[in-house]
């Protein structure tokens, strides 16, 4: 384990080498950069598809330079479960290569700025002669057609454009962007349901498609009913810092020992319960309280009430009351604090797996949980081209070809000093 690495006390795994699950037999090729791609092919890969990511030399997927003291944690985590094969996409026989790659795949996964894939000679059109069957998805900004479809499209500029931003940060402060790749995952989490849509629809039907997913798209659709609501408000919702737009109380409340404990009563009977606990009965039938819309116009004070209460007692204190009562709370917790909490820990949220550099590292378990068929931890996140001799044997390259690759540098066979 390297100096200064913090040991923690998760559930212990091994890897397995097997590649069983309910995606068993589904061929991913992953040509995906950053995080929206990979966090697709992880949900394929974790359930037992066999996901290739094919990168580009010398350095490989740009998320293996997302590093903490010197370490890709980024890439240990969403690389896991997969194999690697490094190519050099600027010399000659490249394309030639990923299309017999590709002709062996299921899937092609692809977050090139539109256009890209076509100026290589691989657009659908092409690729659906090489497989018919094939499924492209394709990650993008802000998608394969608009205006915007040709501009660079990292997930911070979604979250700006979206409506995210200028929705989320303190009521009269300036918008604030998530300190995450919140666009990509959200773009990730639709990415692999759309790729298990369209694996239903090929066997009914036979014949592959094209997917476009669109960062902004992926976004917009989790920010609630914003256009609606503007129809009928006819102005944007404000700021609201840790409250909410729709529900009253729900905010992050100070106690007395300087922790906080998120409350959400979002339901009118979870109110009143919360009303009864505090010992403001009353406010049940007050004219304004009694219903959620009326206690979001007085947010303000609902908080005064209810933080005042909670800012009275110790963090233990105000949730052993009201998990007595029933109340929908808990606490505020950061990395630290969730490496305490036994629940994290017996239900495996978090689990360590062995490490060539660290020993062990931890990231979560596979989601979601399926009882029957369950994902599981096969191989460590690869170095680059690690599996190159592997990927090429079984896409029919014999040793003489496998040979002058190497020799061309079109591939490298593994580089120890990339992960």
């Amino acid at each position: 384990m390297s100096k200064g690495v913090q040991k923690m006390s998760w559930q212990k795994h091994a890897f397995d080498g097997r590649s069983d699950g309910p995606m068993q037999g589904v061929r991913v090729i992953d040509l995906s950069r950053l995080v929206a791609g990979n966090m697709t092919s992880l949900q394929l890969a974790d359930f037992g598809a066999d996901v290739i990511k094919v990168e580009p030399l010398p350095l490989g997927d740009p998320l293996r330079a997302w590093k903490q003291g010197g370490i890709s944690t980024f890439w240990t985590v969403y690389g896991r479960n997969k194999r690697s094969i490094g190519l050099d996409f600027r010399k000659e026989g490249a394309i030639e290569l990923l299309k017999r790659l590709i002709a062996t795949a299921d899937i092609l996964i692809e977050s090139f700025r539109p256009g890209t894939l076509e100026k290589m000679g691989l657009g659908p059109e092409v690729l659906h002669e090489v497989s018919p069957k094939l499924i492209i998805l394709r990650v993008s900004g802000f998608g394969q057609s608009g205006p915007y479809s040709s501009r660079p499209g990292f997930g911070t500029l979604v979250e700006g454009m979206s409506g995210f931003a200028s929705r989320n940060g303190e009521e009269g402060g300036d918008p604030l962007l998530p300190p995450l790749a919140l666009a990509d995952m959200i773009a990730g989490l639709y990415g692999s349901n759309a790729l298990l849509m369209a694996l239903r629809s090929r066997a009914t039907s036979g014949k592959g498609q094209v997917i476009d997913l669109a960062l902004l798209d992926a976004m917009t659709s989790v920010l609630g009913p914003e256009a609606l609501d503007y129809q009928l408000l006819h102005k944007p919702k404000p700021r609201v810092g840790n409250g909410s737009n729709t529900s009253s109380p729900r905010n992050v409340y100070q106690t007395s020992d300087g922790g906080f404990i998120a409350l959400s009563a979002s339901m009118q009977k979870t109110a009143e319960r919360v009303f009864r606990c505090i010992g403001r009965e009353d406010l049940i039938t007050h004219p304004d309280f009694c219903t959620n819309e009326q206690r979001v116009a007085r947010r303000h004070a609902v908080d005064q009430i209810v933080g005042g209460w909670i800012g009275e007692r110790t963090m233990e204190e105000g949730l052993a009351i009201f998990d007595e009562h029933g109340i929908t709370a808990a606490p505020v917790y950061d990395i630290e604090d969730i490496s305490k909490d036994q629940h994290f820990r017996k239900r495996g949220i978090y689990v360590e797996l062995p490490d060539d550099d660290l020993g062990g590292a931890a990231m979560h378990a596979p989601v979601p949980r399926l009882l029957s068929t369950p994902g599981g931890f096969h191989r460590a996140a690869p170095r680059i081209s690690e599996h190159a001799r592997q990927i090429l044997t079984e896409a029919g390259f014999d040793d003489a070809e496998f040979t002058a690759l190497l020799e061309s540098e079109l591939i490298s066979e593994s580089v120890h000093d990339n992960k």
